[in-house]
């Protein structure tokens, strides 16, 4: 594995929670939208990783013999359909049902900001592993000196 393949998985990393950090905000922004462009009611969205591809013959041969995958990716953004929507009783709401109450998002801002938490903490370990190879690199590179 070379220290451009490090950089490679570090940069993999940070894009990826980068994308999650900007699905958890829109979840934050979107707390009290009881109806979107479609007339439905916003439901929190989550991202679902998984390790990059591997195709090329070098890349199945070195991932056998025990060297680091290649990185992670985005695979999709799935909307949570599990957990129920919370229901606020406010006769009043243009979006009121029948019984007087409104449904709102099932998302939760404790959640949110742990999840977000979470995401700068991995964010931030992946520019440490970058910064520790890149320093790997140039000290490499001094040693000819």
């Amino acid at each position: 594995m070379s220290f451009m393949d490090g950089m490679n998985v570090s940069a993999s990393g940070m894009t990826a929670q980068r994308l999650r950090l900007d699905i958890i905000s829109q979840n934050i922004a979107n707390v009290n939208t009881t109806r979107d462009e479609n007339g439905n009611v916003y439901r929190r969205k989550t991202v679902v990783f998984s390790e990059k591809d591997v195709t090329p013959f070098g890349d199945i041969l070195m991932k056998t013999a025990g060297a680091v995958g290649n990185g992670v990716k985005v695979s999709q953004v799935s909307e949570d359909r599990e957990s129920a929507l919370r229901k606020v009783y406010d006769p009043s709401h243009p979006d009121a049902d029948e019984d007087g109450y409104v449904s709102y998002p099932n998302v939760n801002v404790v959640q949110e900001m742990t999840d977000m938490i979470d995401a700068t903490r991995s964010y931030e370990a992946n520019v440490t592993a970058f910064n520790a190879t890149k320093s790997m690199a140039l000290k490499g590179l001094e040693v000819g000196r």
